[in-house]
Formats: structure tokens, sequence, C-alpha cells
């Protein structure tokens, strides 16, 4: 079954929101290049995205079976892609707005 499995800030500074949660929460986060990191918990986990190009909100994400399968029912049920299929640490995702013009992404995990 599909589930939230993943949540997503766009920030400006990486290392100065790593520090605030780690001291709020205790979380430890591992860094994915210059302008990524994200706690690695295995449960719901939190991404900062430094690089968001402009994004202001949150990003849901969502944890599939077969992305391709779910890209093909986003668009048969009226949702947009909005960044097609990609590389992602651990597998791949994409970006879609379902009909209310909410953006999420879905990604499955591989390797």
């Amino acid at each position: 079954m599909a589930r939230l499995n993943y949540l997503e800030l766009p920030v400006g500074d990486v290392a100065a929101l790593k520090a605030f949660y780690g001291r709020v929460f205790d979380w430890q986060f591992t860094d994915f290049g210059p302008s990524y990191a994200a706690t690695m918990s295995g449960d719901t986990d939190v991404g900062l995205d430094g690089d968001a190009q402009g994004r202001t909100q949150l990003l849901p994400v969502i944890a599939v079976d077969d992305l391709e399968a779910t890209l093909a029912a986003v668009e048969a049920a009226g949702g947009v892609v909005t960044v097609p299929i990609f590389g992602f640490p651990g597998g791949r995702r994409f970006h879609f707005r379902d009909p209310q013009g909410h953006e999420l992404a879905a990604w499955v995990m591989e390797g």
C-alpha cells in the first residue's frame, strides 16, 4: 500500500536547520551533497532541500511499489506531472499536482 513516508522542506540554509532540528529533537542528518540532508530513521523521514528552486511549500512524498504505474494513474485521474521521473537517493521519483493544485511526489526505493 502506498504511504506517506517522507516530507521535504525547502530551505535557505541546510546547515542552520540541521543544527536547529538536532538541538530541538535530537535528529541526526545524512548529507547528500552540499545542498541536501535527510533523516534516515526508516519511518517518516525529513529532507532539507537547499536547492528547491523557489519552492515555498512542503513536499509530501509517497512511497509506492510501481512508479510508472503510479504516474499513469496520476495522469488518468486528472493529476498533472510537474517533474518527470528522476533518480533520487535510494531510488527514483516524480512530482505531480493533484486536481486541487497540491504538489506531491511519488517515489520507489531501489537497490
